[in-house]
């Protein structure tokens, strides 16, 4: 059971976390839910009684004004009243309990139903004795009737008020325990939540573990460190077969470099007295080779990584390693050439999808851009490492509450990409020290691409041949920093905007 749960799809193992805690936590929800109906439904009886008794009351006045009504008037309309009056007011009597029981105010009941028989008696001997004309008989049934009314309203309020006073306190002792029992649901919903979401980052932090190693290693492997150690995976799934052919991959690039090597060494050695300033030239190809090989070779075998996740389905894997391939090429490539700003954008782009990756998407990223500007040249590899300084030295210890923004714009003679983080902010004599190219931090951060912000604004001025080509705003000491660099707006920009 075990071994076929780590050979699972890593799309089937987090498709099954997030149902199995969804299902969890609406079952727990229904319990709730329930127990809060149910004390709903006892708090909505509570007054059922009282409502019961009201409506009989009415219903009692709607006989007596039918009758009184009939004796006035003497129509059938009146007569067609009484009847339905009387029909409704015996439908209710008979709903009143008759049994001798333990119930309270069983006695009071009884008394009530049994004089209603006889009000309704009276009732319809008066209305037979007005219809046969016996005006005697039927006063006589009147007052009885009217009577027996006054009689049966004042039972009726009486044991309306009584009613009312019992079910009054068990209407508060049920609020107080409603009251109760959502404050426990409260807290028991809050458990389950904080529950459920450590157990999801638990396991899902099991689950992406070895593709952080396999990251990081990766990451060694690009600054030419071909000992890097490679992550054990014990899982089947997609990573445990991208960190089994990551281990081949390096394996050959091994036995590769040491082929050229032997081989040009070979030559060299063959060739050392006659072409001494040949072999000279050849070794320092060589080297050039052992320094180009890794990156490429890296590629390809990433690639094919991401064509075996999209086989198999695991379109975030396909993504991520098609994007840390893309990266890695763009630094390879790009490094001393001029590109549009949309590549750069795009390198930043995929830049923060690793690192959200890496980091279980901490990092939010939004951008706001001007597309007619995209085309605008300017040197490579100047936008990502900003947006490196701001991730590194600004939001990196901010967990999920980390927030970077992109923006591209136009103001006046000159486009603004501004990268702004709601960070850790920088003192005015950094800001200086950066600006004036003087700033250095004191360790390097283990992510760095390795070109600092000094770098960065040089390669700027000597592109746009002037000194006021980057600004950088910060309120303070946390309360985010904004790096706003300049470029020249060319002609082909301004005829597209116009």
């Amino acid at each position: 059971m075990l071994s076929k749960l780590r050979s699972l799809p890593l799309s089937y193992k987090i498709s099954g976390i997030y149902i199995l805690a969804n299902l969890f936590i609406f079952i727990v929800d229904i319990l709730l839910l329930w127990g809060i109906n149910s004390m709903s439904v006892d708090m909505e009886m509570t007054y059922q009684d009282n409502r019961h008794l009201n409506e009989l009351l009415l219903s009692l006045d709607s006989v007596q004004d039918a009758m009184t009504g009939y004796l006035n008037a003497k129509t059938t309309d009146s007569l067609s009243d009484y009847y339905i009056s009387e029909q409704h007011y015996s439908e209710l009597v008979n709903e009143l309990g008759t049994e001798i029981t333990d119930r309270p105010y069983g006695r009071m009941e009884r008394n009530i139903k049994n004089m209603s028989a006889d009000y309704l008696d009276d009732v319809s001997k008066t209305i037979e004795a007005k219809r046969g004309r016996n005006v005697e008989k039927y006063r006589v049934h009147y007052e009885d009737a009217t009577r027996l009314y006054e009689y049966i309203k004042t039972y009726i309020r009486s044991l309306n008020s009584e009613q009312f006073v019992t079910n009054s306190q068990m209407y508060t002792s049920l609020a107080r325990s409603f009251r109760i029992f959502e404050f426990f649901a409260i807290i028991i919903m809050f458990a389950v939540l904080v529950g459920s979401a450590l157990i999801i980052i638990r396991i899902t932090g099991a689950l992406i573990d070895p593709l952080k190693q396999l990251s990081e290693s990766a990451d060694e492997v690009a600054n030419g460190n071909l000992d890097a150690t490679l992550p054990k995976s014990t899982y089947d799934d997609e990573i445990g077969k991208l960190t089994s052919a990551f281990g081949k991959m390096m394996v050959s690039i091994k036995e590769y470099i040491e082929r050229i090597r032997m081989s040009m060494e070979k030559e060299r050695i063959m060739q050392e007295k006659e072409l001494m300033m040949e072999t000279h030239l050849k070794d320092a190809q060589l080297k050039y080779l052992q320094a180009q090989i890794n990156p490429h070779f890296l590629f390809n075998t990433l690639n094919a990584g991401a064509q075996l996740a999209m086989m198999e389905g695991a379109d975030r894997t396909y993504e991520y390693v098609q994007t840390v391939a893309d990266f890695f090429r763009y630094n390879v490539k790009k490094q001393d050439e001029m590109v549009n700003l949309e590549e750069e954008v795009e390198l930043v782009d995929n830049y923060i999808r690793i690192l959200n990756v890496r980091f279980s998407g901490d990092i939010h990223y939004e951008k706001q851009v001007d597309e007619r500007l995209l085309k605008v040249r300017m040197p490579s590899m100047i936008l990502q490492p900003i947006v490196e300084n701001a991730v590194n030295h600004g939001i990196r210890e901010m967990g999920d509450k980390g927030h970077i923004f992109l923006r591209v714009y136009r103001d006046l003679d000159r486009i603004c990409v501004s990268v702004r983080d709601n960070g850790k902010g920088m003192s005015s004599e950094d800001i200086d020290k950066v600006v004036g190219g003087k700033w250095k931090y004191e360790e390097q951060v283990g992510d760095s691409n390795g070109i600092g912000m000094d770098n960065v604004i040089a390669r700027l001025r000597l592109y746009c041949e002037r000194d006021d080509v980057i600004n950088i705003y910060s309120e303070g000491e946390d309360l985010g920093t904004e790096v706003i660099i300049y470029l020249p707006l060319t002609d082909e920009v301004i005829k597209k905007d116009v």
